[in-house]
């Protein structure tokens, strides 16, 4: 088995999700196994943030007026354009899994349903980023 190249993948996803599927094709996965091991990278990292979110939220808890960066102010517009699916779609593509949780968490959607999307989110993204990927290696290295 190849445990240590499926960890390395996780590890990767977990951090920037597209990271995954080129992780995967360098180290000479399957497409199906290097999209698998992104999406368990991905919701890996968005459990934690979830079940760890209101802890988490406590810790950093500050008297101090909140402080809207470009990324808060762009989080805030998907969020009333789009709501919760639109921060799942895009935290494969523009932000990274802990981003992505931290601010569905920011904005307190239900735990459940930040799982639900953000797992379909990853099972898309991955399928198509990993087999983009890999098709263009095909197109390039032929």
């Amino acid at each position: 088995m190849n445990f240590a190249k499926y960890l390395s993948v996780i590890a990767i996803s977990m951090l920037k999700f597209a990271g995954g599927p080129l992780t995967g094709l360098a180290i000479k996965l399957s497409w199906i196994e290097t999209a698998i091991c992104s999406v368990v990278g991905m919701m890996i990292t968005v459990s934690l943030i979830v079940f760890s979110g209101d802890f988490i939220r406590n810790m950093f808890r500050k008297d101090k007026p909140k402080k809207f960066t470009k990324m808060t102010r762009y989080g805030v517009k998907i969020r009333q354009k789009f709501g919760l699916a639109g921060i799942a779609f895009l935290t494969p593509l523009l932000f990274t899994p802990p981003v992505g949780a931290a601010l569905s968490m920011a904005f307190r959607f239900d735990k459940k349903a930040i799982i639900v999307q953000m797992f379909i989110s990853a099972v898309a993204w991955a399928i198509a980023q990993t087999l983009f990927f890999f098709y263009v290696k095909v197109l390039i290295f032929s």
